[in-house]
């Protein structure tokens, strides 16, 4: 437990909050003392960061006067959960009729970007979607935007509102696209650069380089994407990579040049720390050799692979190289915000695979693992002291079946694994960014 001081002032705390609280400070698949779980806890916060948290007997009656209290007693509070790849242009085709990748990119996705050429569009679908991560107690997301720089600046301006932290970026695609969405090459990279002073390291957003996927990109766009990396080295890079089978023959006959799909971006200088890559089901062991060494990471996105029969990612080759990876909910192929479901479906995939995902595992990635694949494990991804006070409040007995299923539930692990096999949306009671309530199911 956190060693803290023996008394409280204002100097000291103007926020405390009473629940349960679960959160890790290492790799379950590391540590057997990867998590601190506390019954009866107070995370005392000052300025939105952390101060400390204790047991809560011995500490609550010793708030200083004018301290922010919240009373969770009875529910679980976790660090904010982290979605390392999403869509938010895609918000309103969610749950499109089936159809694979390349064939639902034409049909849905396409006709459904084109339309962010206007702002006030853009607006209305980046207010929903930040809506939508906090009702899910979601606080960080990687998010692609479309074409449109406007796109990114309604989304960007829509997360500042609510303090929320966001890796985004325009979509940068030249060719094999409709003509309306495709960039003429130089004036996506003068357009990226511009976004890039607007908005990188203001307050809580972080730019992403965003090529769309390698058969949108013209090799001149891909060596223009890694210009712009090398001219600011502290940037993201988001993209798609072995997603589909048809895609990766795409890959293949457009750059023939290259050993793998994963090989076409290391060799434009797109690999590398904070490189975020969806997908990665069709890998092989040098490509993932090639994603451990360079410290890139992997969003697993099992709701979308499974809606558009993509494959089955191999949770185990991560373990087994070593490679960064977090959970991504991939809306609107994915079909829910929630990571609750989301993580009901990594499960499920990683059955079929006979492969582990245990409840403190899967918790550890959406929440520490998330942060580390992001390399924002710094600030964000559990109760450190110091670290930016995301977090959710969860209600384990939110219906009635899990009101039955936690009555029968002996341990901590059991009655995590019942919340990510029936929770969703209901089970967030509210959402805390900075330590400020943005979202309460009650109100």
């Amino acid at each position: 437990m956190t060693i803290v001081p023996s008394s409280l002032d204002n100097d000291s705390c103007d926020t405390a909050i009473r629940a349960s609280f679960l959160h890790f400070k290492f790799d379950p698949d590391k540590s057997s003392n990867a998590h601190e779980y506390l019954d009866d806890g107070l995370l005392i916060l000052k300025q939105g960061r952390v101060k400390m948290l204790v047991d809560a007997a011995g500490w609550i009656d010793h708030l200083p006067d004018g301290t922010d209290f919240y009373d969770y007693s009875g529910r679980l509070v976790m660090p904010g959960f982290i979605d390392t790849h999403t869509h938010y242009p895609q918000t309103e085709m969610i749950a499109s009729y089936g159809l694979q990748l390349l064939d639902w990119l034409e049909q849905y996705t396409y006709p459904t970007e084109a339309k962010f050429i206007e702002r006030e569009y853009a607006d209305k679908v980046a207010e929903f979607f930040c809506d939508e991560m906090l009702r899910n107690g979601t606080t960080t997301s990687a998010v692609f935007a479309t074409v449109h720089s406007v796109s990114v600046d309604a989304i960007f301006e829509a997360a500042q509102s609510r303090d929320l932290c966001l890796i985004a970026g325009k979509v940068m695609m030249d060719r094999n696209a409709p003509a309306n969405l495709c960039d003429d090459t130089q004036e996506s990279y003068r357009q990226s650069s511009e976004l890039i002073k607007r908005w990188h390291l203001k307050g809580r957003s972080h730019y992403a380089v965003t090529p769309r996927f390698a058969p949108c990109c013209s090799p001149q766009q891909l060596e223009l994407c890694g210009q712009l990396l090398d001219e600011n080295p502290d940037l993201y890079l988001q993209s798609h990579v072995a997603e589909n089978l048809d895609e990766v023959r795409w890959v293949s006959e457009l750059f023939p040049q290259s050993r793998s799909y994963l090989d076409v971006y290391d060799s434009f200088g797109l690999l590398g720390p904070r490189s975020i890559y969806a997908h990665c089901i069709h890998l092989d062991e040098w490509d993932r050799e090639r994603m451990a060494a360079s410290g890139a990471a992997i969003a697993f996105c099992p709701t979308s692979n499974l809606f558009l029969g993509s494959g089955s990612f191999s949770l185990d080759a991560t373990r087994r190289h070593g490679i960064r990876v977090g959970i991504a909910t991939d809306v609107g192929a994915g079909t829910s915000f929630s990571m609750l479901q989301t993580l009901n479906e990594a499960y499920k995939l990683c059955q079929m695979r006979r492969q582990s995902l245990t409840s403190l595992k899967a918790f550890y990635l959406v929440t520490l693992g998330a942060a580390e694949s992001l390399y924002l494990d710094h600030s964000i991804g559990n109760f450190d002291i110091g670290k930016e006070a995301d977090f959710v409040v969860i209600d384990l007995q939110a219906t009635v079946l899990m009101q039955k299923r936690m009555e029968s539930a002996s341990s901590l692990e059991e009655r995590l694994f019942a919340l990510m096999m029936l929770g969703d949306d209901r089970c967030i009671q509210a959402t805390h960014v900075m330590g400020r309530r943005r979202y309460s199911r009650d109100s």
